[in-house]
């Protein structure tokens, strides 16, 4: 026999003996087969000593398989765990808890109701290792009546003295939280004496399961073990109420505690500045001020968001003085959100000058100063931002293109599309849903509907989320699309995702942009009677705007006149120019007083009215109204289109000559023009010519049918 073959005998001879001896079910603690299997990092090595099981007949052994279980899911083999779990032909308690273990660990939660069930069902009673897996396992797929039958199997066992079966009890138990109190209550009693650390843990699980009622739940036995003086403890309370959305709670916490160090002070500007109350969080901030306590790095971030919130200049101005002053400006996290702040507050010259002083920018600081130049409408500017960013080396990510695209779809830049696409491709970027969305509005609003359709379509269907297919349906909507919206709204509830107000929207538009009012009453009424979605101005403006069109002027006045809300100029607008293209000078006066009280400043109404009036014969009410908007110096904006070409975007408005290009561009109009004019005279001529020849030719066939009479 060769030499490593006997090498190799004598070192498995002590783990695997060839007979080996009646196990129990509790093995050894020092158990050197165990230790072996935790020593495996690699699957083949864990293979080959599962082979060996097999071969010695110990693959039966609960211990060492539930072993062998745990080794192989550590390793992200499930499956094979799995599979070892069924081999083993009378599994006992240790394994299926230790096999429920690793089904959790892994993520699947109904894997873990079924094997329970499973368990039950074979009359083997689970101790109390099992339950809290199977019972946040309820709480991950929002299973009432599975948790409920779980809780009362365990209250009925007495297994709710135990202290984390206790605690998941307390979470699950959903029914107005009566089970929950039922056993706070054993708890108050003296069956479970919870410290500081056990109630910080329950507070942070009511966070990870977002349930309020069970964070409620913990807080009360916060009071009952009046351990709410504990600082860490009134923390753990105000940071589960804030994240939770419940900010009056977490304000009494706050009040009520103790002491209040700088951490506590931010919990709670953070908490009202994430909830939408931001002139809360900057009072809050104030009032941290005059308590002495000093201001740092989480301070600032919140509370200047919020001021962006409230766009106002003089406080971001405060701010930033009052950042410099305590050093937090050293942060350029700290710039970053002041440079969104100032361009919120439409300050973006004051946002490129802080953004060209920061020396440590970040891709983050390049995105911020874009979209702050995207929004303003300096869409150019935004541009040269991007090339310059390459330029200095940062490389593009995926927030800084969603960033830029609506600047190249503003000007009508489908080359910079295409190029920002590839960028994404060619940078593994497409990966990203969001960005996808975003490409896909940019190629429709560009008029590539078929690229727009393309990037939809690659998009797998569990991938799509209710955006995905709202674009697409906007999409098809603004190209007067009606048969693939409708098609695409099909598709979306076979999907089993509910539509919402923008799915309604876009369809309604692809109605008015189609022409199809029947189909148009058909979704409105579809939206408020099968969906039960609240139309809101949007909406009714699409549905006044399709039926005014249509001729239906009467009907979309009594529909403004159902409204449950006060219509807008959205609403106002669309009755106005159905009045105009219908004739109806009485409506249009109605429509129009309603909308210049709204819009003083708008010279569209008056001119729009004006045109109403002269169509109408009502020379001297036009007249006023020309002498309105002469003393009142109004002036109807000019229109604008733009041109791309070979990747530059020109720009072009009513009797413009800014261009420099302007005199050879006015003579090419003014050449197409005549050449017009040339090829309608001859087109004329031709026409009449074609005209005497067929008059001719039906003459002499009526002169020769009535001399054959």
């Amino acid at each position: 026999m060769p030499l490593h073959i006997q090498r190799s005998r004598l070192l498995l001879t002590p783990f695997f003996p060839p007979k080996p001896k009646p196990y129990t079910t509790k093995p050894r603690p020092s158990n050197p087969l165990s230790s072996l299997l935790h020593l495996c990092k690699h699957p083949l090595h864990l293979q080959q000593i599962h082979a060996r099981f097999i071969l010695h007949g110990l693959h039966q052994n609960p211990s060492l398989s539930s072993t062998l279980i745990d080794a192989y899911a550590n390793l992200g083999h499930l499956g094979t765990s799995h599979q070892v779990f069924r081999s083993v032909s009378d599994p006992n308690t240790p394994l299926y808890t230790r096999f429920l273990k690793c089904l959790y660990r892994s993520g699947e939660y109904e894997k873990t109701l079924l094997v329970f069930q499973e368990m039950v069902s074979k009359s083997i009673h689970p101790d109390e290792c099992v339950y809290p897996f199977v019972l946040s396992s309820c709480s991950q797929l929002l299973d009432d009546v599975m948790g409920k039958m779980i809780c009362g199997y365990l209250l009925k066992l007495g297994f709710d003295c135990n202290d984390f079966v206790g605690s998941d009890l307390a979470y699950c138990s959903n029914d107005d939280n009566e089970q929950g109190f039922r056993i706070l209550n054993r708890m108050r009693l003296g069956r479970f004496d919870p410290d500081s650390v056990d109630l910080i843990c329950m507070l942070r699980s009511s966070i990870d399961l977002n349930s309020l009622k069970a964070g409620r739940c913990a807080h009360s036995l916060v009071l009952v073990s009046s351990l709410w003086k504990d600082i860490t403890v009134s923390t753990a309370l105000l940071t589960m109420y804030s994240k939770l959305g419940s900010i009056k709670d977490a304000r009494l916490v706050f009040d009520k505690m103790p002491e209040r160090d700088c951490f506590v002070w931010n919990l709670m500007i953070s908490g009202y500045s994430r909830n939408g109350l931001q002139m809360e969080a900057l009072q809050l901030l104030m009032g941290m001020v005059r308590s002495g306590v000093r201001a740092d790095l989480c301070t600032a971030i919140p509370a200047i968001s919020s001021i962006g919130e409230l766009k106002s200049l003089r406080w971001g101005q405060q701010m930033h003085a009052h950042v410099i002053r305590n050093g937090s400006d050293y942060q350029v996290s700290v710039h970053n959100s002041l440079i969104g702040m100032y361009c919120d507050c439409n300050s973006s010259d004051t946002a490129r000058r802080l953004f060209d002083l920061v020396t440590n920018k970040t891709v983050v600081s390049w995105s911020a100063m874009i979209k702050g130049y995207v929004n303003h409408d300096c869409f150019h500017d935004a541009l040269a931002l991007l090339t310059k960013m390459k330029l200095e080396g940062f490389r593009v990510d995926s927030v800084t293109v969603i960033n830029i695209l609506p600047a190249c779809v503003n000007i009508g830049a489908l080359e910079q599309v295409k190029n920002l696409h590839g960028y994404a491709i060619k940078c593994a970027l497409d990966s990203f849903v969001s960005l996808n969305t975003a490409l896909l509005i940019s190629y429709a609003k560009c008029g590539c509907i078929e690229m727009a359709r393309k990037l939809f379509d690659d998009e797998e269907v569990d991938n799509k989320d209710i955006i995905t297919w709202n674009s697409m349906i906007s999409a098809y909507s603004k190209h007067g699309d009606w048969f693939h919206c409708r098609e695409l709204y099909s598709q979306m509830k076979q999907s089993k995702v509910k539509p919402d107000h923008v799915t309604f929207l876009g369809l309604l538009t692809s109605c008015v942009n189609s022409g199809f009012v029947e189909e148009g009453r058909g979704c409105f009424k579809e939206m408020t009677e099968t969906c039960f979605c609240q139309p809101n101005q949007e909406h009714y403006a699409s549905m006044v705007d399709l039926l005014g069109r249509s001729g239906h002027v009467k009907e979309a006045s009594v529909l403004i006149n159902t409204m449950p809300f006060k219509p807008d100029s959205r609403v106002w607008g669309p009755l106005l120019s159905a009045c105009k293209m219908h004739n109806e000078p009485k409506l249009a006066e109605l429509a129009a007083e309603k909308l210049i009280a709204m819009e003083p400043k708008n010279a569209g109404n008056y001119i729009l009215l004006s045109n109403i009036y002269a169509a109408a014969g009502k020379w001297d009410e036009v007249a006023k109204m020309r002498v309105f908007l002469r003393d009142r110096g109004l002036k109807k904006v000019p229109g604008c289109s733009w041109l791309e070409i070979n990747g530059k975007v020109h720009e072009f408005r009513v009797a413009d000559r800014s261009h420099l290009n302007s005199d050879d561009i006015y003579t090419t109009l003014e050449n197409l023009e005549l050449e017009i004019k040339d090829r309608e005279k001859s087109s004329k001529k031709n026409q009449i010519v074609l005209l005497k020849e067929f008059l001719n030719v039906n003459l002499f066939d009526s002169l020769v049918s009535v001399a054959f009479i």
